[in-house]
This record gives C-alpha cells, structure tokens and sequence, in this order.
C-alpha cells in the first residue's frame, strides 16, 4: 500500500519514484486538463461525471486521451485501493503528449495520462467560510479544465494572505465563481446560480446541489447575480468536489447570509446523504 500514489504513463510509484520526461508539453504550456475527486472506501465519488468533464475538456483542446472511458474508470478505482486510508483526493491529468518544444503540434500526438492519489478528508458542511472578492481577469475559456491555473494560483494565495479561504471572482459586477469552486446564493426561498457559459466551469458538485434541490422541491434559477445580491443573499453557498456544500459568513470583512439556515442544512443533508450511499461511508471522515 502507497501512503502517496503516482501515475504516468503506465508507471506506478511514489511521487518521488515516478519521473516526467523533460519533453512533456505540460513543462512547456501548461498543454493539458484535469479532473480531481474526493473517494471515500477506496470509491472515486460521482467518478463518471468527473470523466465525462474530463473527456469534454480534452476534446475541446484536442487532446487525445490515450484509453476509454470505461478503461479510465477501472484503472482509478484499481489505483485508488493501492492507497492507505479511507477517504482520498483523486487527481487526473492529461497532457498532449512529448515533442521538442512548438507552439505548433503534431496531430497524430497521443497525450500522457497522471495520476495522483493520497489521503484526504471532506471539507465540513457546518464550518463557514470567510471570503474575499476581486476582478475576475482570467482568459475566456473557463468552461475547460485546463492545467493554466496560474490565476487561480494567485486569487488563491491573495486569499491566504488576508487570512480568507477563496476569493470570490466577478465580471463588472456579475459574480462567476470561486478560484476553485463555484459560488451560488439562496435568497427568498430560490436558489440562484450563474448559468454554465464561458466564464465558469460546470462545477460537478454545483450540479448535484441543483439536483438535489429539485429533490427537497427548492425553486433554481440559473443566472448571473450580481455582487450586491451577493452581499444581500439570505445563504451564500459554496461548492466543490471535496466540499459538496459550505457557506460562508463573510465577504469582504463584512457579514453575510445566515438568514435561511433550514433550507441550507436540508441541501448540505442531502448532499452528504447523496455521497455516503455512493460511497457506502457511514461519515463524513474517519
């Protein structure tokens, strides 16, 4: 059993025994994607939306993932049972493949496939969060999961600076989504959540917050809000792959949400029930 577990290529080891050739595109351009999930009893959770994202990514960068889908899934549940623990941070990568350093690639390039796998724990649905806002002036091509994560890399560290956990990020004035999350509010009753366009990325756990609200029978409306209804909103809800759903109750130094706590405890309910059955975790972390 690895207490850390390393792909590439066909290679296991620990992170320190797997070598990257120097030639990898990623080294040069950042030229891949990426999905990441939390596993729970060895099981990647919702592991088949995450590869379904994973391959549009790809294809949408044209990328060729060098296995199928089924094969993919098999071969992270099979790495995922060679780690200690119980609840683990899955991560996956592909990059275009080696060649000498262009900007140009050859078509016919096959990518390289990472993995990386180590013990982890789900983030607490009842721990709120302090968050901070800023000018979102990433590229337009937020829908991918690209590994150019260089502005999140900032967003995030400014974050942890000012002693918050994730900054907020906003288009003159409409609110798109998190560094590494997706941000959504409740206010009256509805949840409210920016549509999946160009500037976010369809956050897997966003989706099953939705689904899950038309399970507990709470009216969505998918549009862009604003950073004032932000600040207004009865719950400021926050959500990603190893945090199904947190809420934060500071903005900007200033307090936030905490008005309609029922309906937001009957969503984080719901969401923890959703990922122990897949699972078949009796909790959260050990």
């Amino acid at each position: 059993m690895f207490k850390e577990l390393a792909y590439y290529d066909g290679k296991i080891g620990s992170p320190e025994e797997v070598m990257v050739p120097f030639n990898d595109r990623s080294h040069f351009f950042g030229d891949g994607v990426y999905e990441a999930t939390p596993a729970g009893n060895h099981v990647p959770y919702l592991v088949e939306d995450h590869l379904d994202r994973f391959y549009t990514s790809a294809n949408a960068l044209d990328i060729k993932i060098p296995m199928e889908k089924d094969e993919l899934k098999k071969l992270l549940q099979d790495l995922t049972k060679q780690v200690e623990g119980n609840t683990h941070f899955v991560y996956w990568q592909v990059t275009r493949g080696l060649a000498p350093r262009d900007h140009v690639y050859s078509k016919d390039m096959v990518g390289k496939l990472w993995v990386y796998i180590r013990k982890s724990k789900m983030g607490d649905p009842n721990k709120p969060l302090k968050l901070r806002t800023h000018a979102d002036e990433r590229f337009e091509y937020g829908y991918i999961k690209t590994l150019n994560l260089l502005p999140a890399v900032v967003y995030s560290q400014q974050a942890s600076d000012e002693g918050v956990s994730e900054t907020v990020l906003h288009r003159n004035g409409i609110v798109t989504e998190c560094a590494h999350s997706n941000v959504s509010i409740l206010k009256n009753g509805y949840l409210i959540s920016h549509p999946n366009d160009q500037y976010i990325l369809r956050g897997i756990a966003k989706t099953h917050m939705i689904q899950a609200c038309y399970r507990l029978g709470i009216p969505v409306m998918e549009r862009p809000f604003t950073l004032e209804e932000l600040m207004d909103a009865d719950e400021v809800l926050v959500t990603s792959s190893s945090n199904p759903l947190t809420y934060a109750d500071t903005i900007d130094g200033k307090p936030v949400g905490n008005k309609d706590p029922e309906t937001r405890n009957r969503l984080a309910d719901e969401l923890v029930r959703e990922y122990l059955a897949y699972t078949g975790r009796t909790t959260l972390n050990d």
